[in-house]
């Protein structure tokens, strides 16, 4: 019997937290218990070997049984609903990495839920026909062909009353590859259809298909209209490696910059005028490059074009990889980014290295990082791994600002009396949008409207996608039910979300009148360096009402948790990277006895 691997990873909000201690049972068919495992604070499983067929059924066009052998997962862990994945196909010599992402459970429900992803064989396998409609030349509808950072996709056909997700750019490339080929195929094959699996979205973007007809998402996972996206199943390595070299890429015709519409379809079950995805296999077999492949379906001018116009992205790719040796902002915003990173993520070593000197300990923060979220360990920050580190940074760093923000609205357990809809203002629209935001990061078919105090259209699509999820009458109206929904969710959030480590050198200050940066840095006892070096800055300029982030050697020694049901002093303990005694010494506690709703104190550090 052939060999298989899987990976397991829990996170939530984006992966900017990373869940520990929560329990894995992986299942065969018939229902019967292969592994139990637990995260470790990466939130992520060891690698563990799977029984499977010979993958050279995978390459057989002609093979007419199933190709691989399917496992189910159950994910169970304290303070979020359970997670449960049925039919991952697992392939001979491939490692699978599942990304679970776990929902915080809303206070005031009795138990947690359990929420269910069923995966099963790739699209190439189907025989239903594909009715892609596309443009193929201009209009040229944006300026710049640029990367959706996040893309937003419609789980279903177009007028299909489904959610909307929003997922980076690379993710959902890998996703759809991972979804439509298999993933043992020959290198050159695999990366042909990538490219037109990159090039089939950048053309819907480009050419706003589903915009300019009145929809709010870019693309479907309609592999009628589309290409095929399944929300929550695993990634195989052979296809995230080819994205990650790739995702910035796609293909055009000479002299002309529109993404060109590249369809596609099996080529044998089911025809059609684009690329044989079956096909590919043969060519790779007979020595052909990618973009002699692509030549074979498409015009015979096409060529491979780059873009390094990303949104949603803080800081441009500099072009040139960063490595040992390396110098100045670039490594200075990199090495700021990580330590930030960090305290979420405390396996990632701390970078000791002068600001902007790219030495030993940066290059060991990158390898673990790498590591970490399944990237190429070589310890130079290329353009996949500089985008991944962006989008952590932007990921760790919103939801600082949601809490903050959390504490300045003074959101209390009464929820507001007022009924909102579209066309309201004032305070309570500002507390029913930072609400939502808080759902966004957790619930990834919320939109996070902007908070502007206006209840907009915006404002009403998140208030419709957040009463969908809540079993609510989806109507855009918030009335006293959807006002505890929301209390409930943002409750929840903060009884079950474990707080990141503390930055033990950094306090929190708020720019006034009058305030420099050497007025700031005397008052606490550091520099001007440290302070821009500790918060991305790279001049002195300031603003009133600023937030920056102070250097210092105070820290707390705790944090406050809330007792749920289910809970132990073990699990807590265990969730925390603590011990039971030391849970007990600090609470004053004689016994393992918990009440629900206790306070404890946990230690940090």
């Amino acid at each position: 019997m052939a060999i298989g691997y899987l990976t397991i990873q829990a996170r939530t909000a984006h992966e900017a937290l990373p869940i520990s201690g929560a329990f894995i049972r992986i299942m065969n068919a018939q229902g019967g218990s292969v592994y139990e495992l637990v995260t470790d604070e990466n939130g992520e499983t060891q690698r563990v070997s799977l029984e499977t067929v010979d993958k050279s059924f995978s390459q057989n066009p002609y093979f007419s049984g199933t190709p691989y052998t399917s496992y189910n997962v159950l994910a169970l862990a304290p303070g979020f609903n359970s997670l449960y994945v049925s039919e991952i196909p697992i392939y001979e010599e491939e490692t699978a990495l599942l990304p679970l992402t776990l929902i915080p459970v809303p206070q005031k429900q009795s138990a947690p839920m359990q929420a269910e992803i069923f995966v099963g064989g790739p699209a190439i396998s189907s025989q239903s026909p594909r009715s892609q409609e596309g443009t193929i030349a201009a209009p040229y509808v944006l300026r710049q062909v640029a990367i959706p950072d996040p893309i937003t996709v419609h789980l279903g056909p177009p007028a299909a009353s489904a959610a909307n997700v929003q997922v980076s750019f690379p993710d959902y490339v890998k996703n759809v590859a991972s979804s439509e080929i298999y993933p043992t195929w020959p290198a050159s094959a695999l990366t042909a259809n990538i490219y037109a699996i990159i090039t089939f979205a950048l053309n819907r973007v480009y050419t706003e298909w589903y915009k300019s007809r009145g929809y709010g998402f870019d693309i479907t996972s309609s592999t009628a209209y589309d290409q095929s996206f399944v929300y929550g199943r695993p990634i195989y390595e052979s296809i995230s490696r080819i994205v990650d070299d790739i995702f910035n890429q796609y293909v055009r015709r000479r002299g002309q910059n529109v993404p060109y519409f590249t369809s596609f379809c099996n080529g044998t079950t089911v025809t059609c005028q684009g690329l044989s995805q079956w096909g590919t296999v043969s060519l790779a077999g007979q020595g052909l490059s990618p973009l002699e492949i692509l030549r074979s379906y498409y015009p015979r001018d096409v060529e491979i074009a780059e873009t390094n116009v990303i949104s949603g992205v803080l800081s441009s790719y500099p072009g040139t990889p960063l490595k040992a040796g390396s110098t100045g902002l670039d490594v200075q915003t990199i090495q700021t980014y990580l330590n930030r990173i960090r305290r979420n993520y405390p396996a990632i070593p701390a970078i000791t290295d002068t600001s902007g000197i790219f030495g030993n300990s940066t290059r060991d923060a990158v390898i673990s990082f790498q590591r970490i979220f399944n990237l190429s360990p070589d310890g130079i920050v290329g353009k996949s791994t500089w985008y991944k580190i962006s989008r952590l940074y932007t990921a760790v760093t919103r939801l600082g600002e949601l809490d903050s923000e959390g504490t300045s609205l003074g959101i209390g357990t009464v929820p507001p009396s007022s009924v909102l809809r579209q066309g309201a203002k004032g305070q309570d629209v500002i507390t029913l949008q930072y609400l939502l935001n808080v759902a966004s990061e957790y619930y990834p078919g919320i939109p996070a409207p902007s908070q502007d105090g206006i209840f907009g259209n915006g404002t009403r699509q998140s208030v419709i996608a957040f009463q969908q999820t809540a079993s609510l009458n989806p109507d855009g109206v918030v009335g006293p039910l959807t006002w505890q929904a929301l209390y409930d969710v943002y409750h929840g959030v903060h009884q079950n979300i474990p707080s990141p480590g503390p930055d033990s050198s950094a306090i929190r200050y708020v720019v006034k009148a009058g305030d420099s940066l050497w007025l700031i840095a005397q008052k606490y006892d550091t520099t001007v360096d440290a302070i821009k070096r500790l918060n991305g800055l790279t001049s002195d300029m300031l603003s009133i009402g600023q937030i920056l982030m102070i250097p210092s050697d105070q820290s707390p020694a705790y944090i406050t948790y809330t007792v749920q049901a289910g809970d132990s002093l073990w699990l807590i303990a265990n969730r925390y990277g603590t011990t039971v005694e030391a849970i007990k010494n600090l609470n004053g506690l004689t016994g393992n006895a918990l009440d629900i709703g206790q306070v404890l104190k946990i230690p940090v550090g």
